[in-house]
């Protein structure tokens, strides 16, 4: 490998982003679906000038997106994993790693490599949170994709960990319930109770009905740093790598008080010291310092903060994607 070249290509990253991020949001994919189609055909059903979109196919193209046979574009594997209705699809992530705010925070990175600042309140002048109750277009492409990336999450953790002993799981910062509708699916004993904001929460209720496990899921809005439902065991997926550690300790408090003696408390979250995908966890450690103010941890890290909020760290079980359910119990 010329290592001058591969310099090259990694430092050109962004412009990779950015091609796929337009891909995503004039819905290429979705418009290969149904088979092969020609420039003139894709530039009608998206909109699109012509020789321009000619330009980014070919370089989507060589990224090995899509491939081109007597003038007519088709989905390689790479392709149909940006249709927005395919398993495991990429689409809501890639419709929202380009939006502006986002790769324009990482222009304040270097700020923060020298301050310890996280980069987005410095390039937009309030906290991440703030801005994107502001901007309902971004607010909306980012739960897109979470609801999105949840679903290989959970795929991954449902098939890991055993949720059978459980009455009632309190899925806490769940979203829309992506994650706390596959486990009801899969274990029709267990109740659920799916808590986030209340503007979160409310687009939740044609997913849990559509999954028919409503009759067993309450919905909750309110703020974890003030109080969460009860139950006998509490999960929050990708929450606490979101804050710094003394905010990650009052969510974590938060839970506490809302558990019995013989309740569980569930993080799911990568690890830095024992990720199968160490690369992918670095960078989403960087994109915590970037976007959030929050940071991946190791092991040892987790196992201190769950102490400082009277949780004892039982276990930590490994998925087959780059999350892990760590377990906890109260300290009694």
């Amino acid at each position: 490998m010329d290592a001058s070249q591969e310099l090259h290509r990694l430092t050109s990253g962004y412009q990779v982003t950015e091609a796929v991020h337009v891909a995503a949001r004039l819905g290429i994919s979705d418009v290969l679906a149904d088979g092969p189609k020609s420039l003139t055909q894709l530039a009608e059903s998206t909109r699109t000038n012509v020789q321009a979109l000619e330009r980014l196919m070919h370089a989507l193209s060589a990224l090995g997106l899509y491939s081109s046979i007597d003038g007519k574009y088709s989905n390689t594997e790479l392709g149909t994993a940006l249709r927005i209705d395919v398993p495991r699809s990429v689409a809501g992530w890639a419709r929202f790693v380009g939006t502006g705010s986002h790769w324009q925070a990482y222009t304040g990175l270097e700020d923060s490599i020298r301050t310890g600042e996280t980069a987005f309140p410095t390039v937009h002048g309030e906290a991440v949170w703030e801005y994107r109750a502001k901007h309902p277009a971004e607010q909306e492409a980012f739960d897109a994709a979470m609801t999105a990336m949840s679903q290989t999450v959970s795929d991954a953790v449902v098939n890991a960990y055993d949720f059978s002993r459980f009455g009632t799981l309190v899925d806490v910062g769940g979203g829309r319930g992506r994650l706390l509708v596959d486990v009801l699916s899969r274990y029709p004993s267990v109740g659920g109770v799916l808590f986030d904001q209340p503007d979160v929460v409310a687009g939740a209720d044609e997913l849990l009905s559509a999954a028919g496990v409503a009759d067993r899921c309450r919905v909750v809005g309110g703020n974890f740093f003030e109080a969460v439902p009860k139950g006998d065991a509490h999960l929050l997926k990708s929450i606490i790598h979101d804050w710094a550690d003394a905010e990650s300790i009052e969510i974590l408090r938060s839970c506490r008080r809302s558990m019995p003696d013989h309740g569980r408390l569930l993080l799911v979250e990568q690890l830095l010291d024992e990720s199968p995908d160490p690369v992918r966890t670095a960078f989403s450690d960087l994109n915590m310092l970037v976007m959030t103010g929050g940071r991946e941890r190791t092991t040892d890290e987790y196992r201190a903060l769950l102490a400082a909020a009277d949780l004892d760290l039982v276990t930590t079980v490994p998925t087959a994607g780059p999350a892990f359910v760590l377990e906890a119990k109260p300290v009694r």
